[in-house]
């Protein structure tokens, strides 16, 4: 008899958009993952700077925006691990096509999800959502 597929995990939460609101949803998607026994390290990463995105470019006053973190089971045996960050500026899309100079105190954030995440990307709607997403394989 066939082993029933392992279940979809998700964990999701609401977040003011803020610096404490993404430095918490960080520590919060930290914990959860520790708790389903993954690895959090490159998730952890990736999880800071789309929150910090998030409540920064992302932000309008009085809305809040949700990370949701989904690990689904393949067959191979490797879990797929996928971060989201949903905001409220669907108008305001992440440009990555400039490179920072070596000056720039900023910019670098979404080169790093790149080179953590397996892939990652954008989506639109409905409006005024924009959710910005990376997934990974969680490797020890």
């Amino acid at each position: 008899m066939a082993e029933p597929p392992a279940p979809v995990r998700q964990f999701s939460v609401q977040l003011s958009a803020t610096r404490r609101g993404a430095r918490l949803g960080r520590l919060l998607v930290t914990e959860q993952l520790r708790s389903w026994g993954l690895p959090f390290e490159a998730a952890a990463q990736i999880v800071a700077e789309l929150a910090a995105n998030a409540a920064l470019h992302g932000r309008v006053p009085g809305r809040d925006f949700r990370i949701v973190v989904t690990v689904t089971p393949a067959d191979t045996g490797e879990d797929t691990l996928r971060i989201e960050a949903i905001d409220t500026r669907g108008d305001r899309l992440p440009d990555v096509r400039r490179s920072p100079s070596p000056d720039d105190e900023s910019g670098r954030g979404l080169l790093m999800v790149a080179a953590l995440a397996d892939r990652w990307g954008v989506t639109t709607g409905p409006p005024p959502r924009k959710t910005v997403w990376a997934e990974l394989t969680p490797t020890w």
